[in-house]
């Protein structure tokens, strides 16, 4: 009758034997990098393992960079690894620093052998579904959307990323709480995660609340970058979070990555309503596709009642979703409505997705319903990249 054995880094050594390098490198193994989210032996990390016949051990371990602002986390996680090994008395960790040529192999490795600057998402093939979340006009809540869809995603167990390209409007790093800073290994950005989500923006490079005074050249090169040296592993959904109206920025999306399909976010009132139609039009000279529409601040659900106030009116979005149908020949759906909260609103302040911190909520629970649907393409796609007949449509 078989039985279950422990892995050979846990098994009961002899009092007094010292652990092996095979037990502690395994245990290495387990540690991933908390920026490139890979094993720090696949990185070629690991400097040395030393072993002494107490049982104590040594590990070198080379960062990427000598200003790695993640060092601590690092020597945490690689002392706790090692610590489980059986025999390990204690561990030391020494950290050093990669020398150019080691920097170069990492990036070249984690590019695929690709050259330089190609944009991962834009290759033949590629599994990410990249959706440019667009609007007719500020104010209608775009970026919180956004962003409550990427971290509802993440929670759902998709790999997601967020560019904000909203060059001049930036506003995502503060709403999904990523307040952490990028690392640059040679020419690769490795982005800092929040919630789960990666992300990059200008304003992660920019000193305080300073202005982006740019012409159009100088931000598609900035949406070039975050799009092709940003490491972003391999995600299932990226999504792209557009400046009003049909600028520099949604032609640049259209040219660097064509196979972008366009989300357009709109307000129920017919002045919103008639300039997101024209946003999403653009589809039509890029040939783009449009996934479809999402009404925000679609009524507030009157606090002493059931009934709810159509503050804005009542239906924009479905009036979007017919024009761009007829538009463009093609079905666009409406995805669903959110409601005015203040949950949202205060989430969005203070870094925190009400799909996390309030999912049941009005609010939360229309953000993970089109959340779900936009999660269930991503799926799909990947399912039919090993002959999989995708569940989930629309």
């Amino acid at each position: 009758m078989a039985t279950d054995t422990p892995p050979d880094s846990l098994r009961e050594v002899p009092p007094g034997s010292a652990p092996s390098e095979d037990a502690v490198r395994a245990a290495l193994a387990t540690v991933n990098d908390p920026e490139i989210h890979r094993p720090i032996t696949d990185l070629g990390m690991v400097k040395s393992v030393d072993i002494a016949s107490d049982g104590s051990v040594g590990v070198g371990i080379y960062l990427t960079v000598s200003g790695c602002p993640l060092r601590e986390t690092i020597t945490r996680e690689v002392t706790s690894a090692v610590s489980k090994v059986a025999g390990v008395t204690s561990v030391a960790v020494e950290l050093d620093v990669m020398s150019d040529e080691q920097r170069r192999e990492l990036t070249t490795s984690l590019r695929g052998g690709q050259a330089e600057r190609e944009i991962p998402f834009a290759r033949p093939g590629s599994l990410t579904r990249v959706y440019a979340v667009a609007s007719g006009k500020g104010g209608v809540g775009k970026s919180s959307v956004t962003v409550n869809i990427a971290a509802a995603m993440a929670a759902d167990g998709l790999k997601v990323g967020v560019v904000d390209a909203d060059i001049y409007g930036h506003s995502v790093p503060r709403m999904l709480g990523a307040d952490g800073r990028p690392t640059q290994v040679e020419n690769m950005i490795m982005p800092p995660s929040a919630n789960g989500v990666k992300v990059i923006s200008i304003g992660m490079f920019t000193p305080g609340n300073a202005p982006v005074v740019w012409r159009g050249p100088m931000l598609h090169r900035a949406l070039q970058q975050f799009l092709a040296d940003v490491y972003w592993g391999d995600l299932d959904v990226l999504l792209l979070d557009l400046p009003p109206g049909t600028g520099d920025i949604a032609i640049s999306v259209a040219q660097l990555v064509p196979n972008a399909e366009i989300l357009v976010v709109t307000t129920p009132q017919q002045a919103a309503a008639e300039v997101a139609e024209r946003a999403g039009t653009i589809a039509v000279q890029t040939h783009q596709k449009i996934v479809g529409v999402i009404e925000n601040m679609s009524g507030l659900p009157c606090p002493h009642c059931d009934e709810m106030v159509d503050v804005f009116g009542t239906g924009g979005g479905q009036r979007v979703a017919e024009g761009l149908t007829r538009t463009t020949g093609a079905s666009v759906p409406v995805l669903g409505a959110i409601p005015i909260d203040v949950r949202l609103r205060e989430g969005s302040d203070e870094g925190k997705p009400v799909v996390l911190t309030d999912p049941d909520s009005p609010a939360g629970a229309a953000l993970r319903s089109i959340a779900g649907k936009l999660g269930g393409r991503a799926r799909g796609l990947a399912g039919l990249s090993l002959g999989i007949t995708p569940r989930n449509k629309f």
